[in-house]
């Protein structure tokens, strides 16, 4: 996966391993970025940024790095490790050798995830909803069910009624909250504008997931985005109280 000709991002199929290699300079940060993110939401789980063989020529681009392990902090099923023995230091997700980066994956449990590739079809909604319910019944928060098939539902619509893509939607659990996200092929972000006019015929879709969900929000892919929410339990138990 090339980006700029000076940094290159390779990535190992058969591993969680992504090797940044070159020269990182400030004209390199958005490719980099760009092909981090399109790796992350490819491979679910935590990904190791091996940056052994990468010179970084000025310490400000560096910082890409937690930029994109802080957009992909709400994202189901995705973490960023980095590889880094210049740089590695205590309590800090990175790590001098690749054997020790290595072992904290290895130690931790695997994600739980689930996913389905849908069409921009009207039944869309009906299938990313049965995922919802079953991850929800699973990850033993039922209560969660409800309120994730509304978000989900807004969510994937907007894909049919906007992008006219085909999507892939994924959900996973996290501590007690769970993760929600759905990726298409539309350079088009939402637009949340606060309540809608009562006499408008749409607009609502954004509000019902900003009202079921703690967080929620886009980000731009090189090929399109990904929409994403975190709704909590407790957050229900008050909705119903």
């Amino acid at each position: 996966m090339p980006t700029d000709v000076r940094c290159l991002v390779e990535t190992d199929e058969s591993s969680a391993v992504v090797r940044l290699t070159g020269v990182l300079d400030l004209a390199a940060v958005d490719a980099v970025r760009d092909a981090l993110l399109a790796r992350l939401w490819a491979r679910p789980g935590p990904v190791i940024a091996d940056l052994t063989r990468l010179r970084v020529a000025e310490p400000a681009a560096r910082a890409v790095l937690d930029e994109v392990r802080r957009v992909v902090a709400d994202w189901p099923a995705a973490d960023l490790l980095v590889l880094d023995p210049a740089a590695a230091r205590e309590g800090a997700p990175v790590r001098a050798t690749l054997d020790e980066a290595q072992e904290e994956l290895a130690g931790a449990p695997l994600a739980a995830v689930l996913n389905a590739d849908l069409l921009p079809t009207v039944g869309a909604a009906r299938e990313a909803r049965a995922l919802v319910t079953d991850g929800c019944d699973r990850w033993g928060v039922p209560e969660l069910a409800e309120p994730a098939c509304i978000a989900v539902t807004e969510m994937v619509n907007n894909v049919v009624a906007h992008a006219g893509t085909p999507m892939a939607v994924r959900v996973a659990p996290r501590d007690s909250s769970l993760h929600l996200a759905v990726r298409d092929h539309s350079s088009r972000l939402p637009a949340y504008a606060g309540l809608a006019p009562l006499n408008s015929a749409g607009g609502r879709g954004l509000l019902l997931i900003d009202t079921v969900a703690r967080r929620w929000g886009s980000t731009p892919l090189p090929d399109g985005k990904v929409v994403w929410c975190v709704l909590h339990p407790e957050d229900e138990v008050a909705h119903r109280s």
